[in-house]
C-alpha cells in the first residue's frame, strides 16, 4: 500500500515538518554547530541583556535554547505543532514557543532582534508569500531593530547537487533524489516503514542574494552585511556554504 503524502502539494511543509519521519531523517543535525553560530552572531551583534529576541521557524528550538542560555528573553515560533510541543518542554520565564505562520507577525513592533536560521525560508510556491513573510518579519521588529537571515548559498548548492542519496536510520532506508524544477531545488524522499510506503517532497526556492535584496527593499529593510559561513567569514558566491545576511529596519 502506498501513501503519497505531499506530492504536488504547494504547502508540502505543513505535513512533512509535522511528521515524525522528518525528525528521524534529520535527527543528527549538529547542535554544537548551532551553539557556535549563535555565540559568533551574538559576539558580533552585542545585544543588550534586556533585548527581546525572536526566533522565526524555530523547529524544535535548538537556536532559541542557545540564545536563552546566553541570558536573553526569547520568543520562538514554528508552523509545526509537533515541533512546538517538543520545544515547549524547555520553556521557562524567559523562553516561550508558539505555533505561528511566518507570514503573520507574532507581535508587532516588539523585538530588538529577529532570526530566521538554517534555510527556514523559500518554501512557498507563490512569490507573493515570500514578500509577505519578510514584511511580517519587518513588522515584528522595532524601528532600528536587526534581522538575521541564514540561507543556503544557492549558487554552490546548485553546482554541487547530489542527485541520488540513500540513508539508513533506525532500520528505515530513505531513498532521496534531488533535482531543479521550475526554480525550486526539489528533494524527493521515499521509504517503507512497517510495510507502508511513504513519499514526501521538499521544495526550496533557489533564491539568490538579489532576490533577498528585493524582499528587503519592499519591506523597507536595509541589508548591511553578508557572511558565508557560521564562523562569519566573508561571503563568496563561488565557495561559501551559507548566505548569512544582517538587515536593519
Amino acid at each position: 500500500m502506498s501513501s503519497r503524502k505531499n506530492k504536488d502539494n504547494n504547502e508540502w511543509f505543513k505535513e512533512w515538518f509535522n511528521s515524525p519521519y522528518y525528525h528521524l531523517l534529520y535527527k543528527d543535525r549538529n547542535h554544537r554547530e548551532a551553539e557556535d553560530f549563535i555565540k559568533n552572531l551574538f559576539a558580533l551583534l552585542s545585544p543588550k541583556k534586556e533585548a527581546k529576541i525572536l526566533d522565526i521557524a524555530c523547529g524544535k528550538g535548538r537556536h532559541a535554547l542557545q540564545i536563552n542560555k546566553l541570558g536573553y528573553t526569547v520568543d520562538a515560533f514554528d508552523l509545526s505543532q509537533n515541533s512546538i510541543k517538543t520545544a515547549q518542554s524547555f520553556e521557562n520565564e524567559t523562553l516561550h514557543f508558539y505555533v505561528n505562520d511566518i507570514r503573520t507577525p507574532l507581535k508587532l513592533n516588539h523585538y530588538d532582534y529577529s532570526f530566521n536560521l538554517f534555510t527556514s525560508f523559500g518554501y512557498f510556491f507563490e512569490e507573493e508569500d515570500n514578500y509577505k513573510a519578510i514584511q511580517a518579519i519587518a513588522d515584528s521588529i522595532i524601528p532600528g531593530g536587526t534581522f538575521v537571515m541564514d540561507f543556503m548559498n544557492t549558487e554552490k548548492v546548485l553546482k554541487e547537487l547530489i542527485p541520488l542519496e540513500r540513508k539508513i536510520i533506525d532500520n528505515i532506508t530513505f531513498n532521496i533524489t534531488r533535482k531543479v524544477d521550475n526554480g525550486f531545488i526539489v528533494k524527493n524522499i521515499e521509504f517503507v516503514d512497517k510495510g507502508q510506503a511513504y513519499q514526501y517532497e521538499e521544495k526550496v526556492k533557489a533564491l539568490s542574494l538579489s532576490n533577498f535584496k528585493d524582499y528587503f527593499n519592499a519591506a523597507k529593510l536595509k541589508l548591511t552585511t553578508t557572511f558565508g559561513d557560521y564562523n562569519l567569514s566573508d561571503f563568496d558566491i563561488e565557495s561559501s556554504d551559507r548566505l548569512i545576511m544582517i538587515v536593519k529596519k
